[in-house]
């Protein structure tokens, strides 16, 4: 797994996968106060967490040169959320491994915005990081982002696991496991 001295910044068709500004951190922090956005995590953040994690983002970016990057609309140079590449923490039962994540503030959902950006942060996962194969995991519950999984070539794996940061009486507890490996 290879690291840059530099933050990587990934331009498609109509956005822009960059590191973290500080004007980020209010539309951020609204989106992750969203109970739709984030009817599938544990609970919505608070502003604080949401900086914190926006903060975290961008410390990885600088160690790694690559993690989940802020989303910006080319056209309207609007903030669209984060997609990208992140080591968990949590202890996961197909630990190590990277995973590929998106959470788009919901006006941009539909607009195809996480399968482009999935897909441009997969090309750099193994022609530039050199990874052999990336994950992604979500609640079962959640059919949307398993879409955009299907969508950029993931495999879901046959069993669903306990997610451990999440309490076993929650419904959120269950999740499935895709993945993809390097394409020769």
């Amino acid at each position: 797994m290879k690291t840059f001295p530099f933050p990587v910044s990934i331009r498609t068709t109509r956005l822009h996968l960059r590191q973290w500004q500080d004007k980020d951190l209010a539309p951020f922090a609204a989106l992750n106060a969203d109970p739709e956005v984030t009817q599938f995590f544990p609970a919505p953040l608070t502003q604080e967490q949401s900086n914190t994690m926006a903060r975290r983002c961008q410390s990885l970016i600088d160690e790694r040169g690559w993690g989940l990057w802020a989303v910006e609309s080319l056209q309207s140079k609007a903030f669209v959320g984060m997609i990208g590449l992140h080591i968990p923490t949590a202890p996961l039962p197909f630990a190590p491994c990277v995973e590929i994540g998106w959470r788009l503030g919901k006006e941009h959902w539909g607009n195809g915005y996480a399968t482009e950006g999935a897909i441009a942060a997969l090309e750099v996962a193994f022609r530039d990081i050199e990874l052999e194969e990336v994950v992604a995991f979500t609640s079962v519950h959640n059919t949307k982002s398993e879409a955009v999984m299907q969508r950029i070539g993931m495999k879901r794996d046959e069993h669903t696991f306990a997610h451990p940061a999440v309490s076993s009486d929650n419904w959120l507890s269950q999740h499935c496991l895709y993945r993809i490996g390097k394409q020769v």
